[in-house]
């Protein structure tokens, strides 16, 4: 199996592939295609392929960490796809509001509320489908 295949594969684990109104890896590789090709390829490969496939974690906690890491990186429309991709790898709205509830002390307000509006955001979305 190819990287690019391993990566595909890994991917369609975080992937809601019902619902093509969800944000996803996906979408942007076809969205970027006119003007950065590769870069699908690359998200797909390399962040997939190499790092996601990884042994000692599971998805939900390689979700959690995403999450995390957007959230402290104040990348809004980031935080929408991976919370979404987080919910997909089974991931409770609970934990992922918990989750953004501890990085108060480490990001402070300001962060977390966006955050929490974007979660909200996605958790409605998530419910209407």
């Amino acid at each position: 199996m190819s990287k690019y295949e391993a990566g595909l594969e890994k991917l369609m684990e975080y992937t809601l592939s019902d619902n093509k109104d969800v944000p996803s890896h996906l979408k942007i590789s076809e969205d970027l295609e006119s003007i950065a090709p590769d870069v699908g390829k690359y998200i797909i490969e390399f962040a997939y392929g190499d790092i996601y496939s990884r042994s000692g974690l599971t998805n939900q906690q390689r979700a959690l960490i995403t999450i995390s890491s957007l959230v402290t990186q104040g990348t809004e429309p980031q935080l929408e796809l991976h919370i979404n991709t987080g919910l997909t790898a089974g991931l409770t709205e609970k934990e992922i509001v918990e989750a953004i509830i501890h990085l108060i002390p480490y990001t402070g307000f300001p962060r977390v509320l966006n955050a929490l509006e974007v979660a909200k955001r996605v958790f409605t979305m998530r419910k209407e489908e």
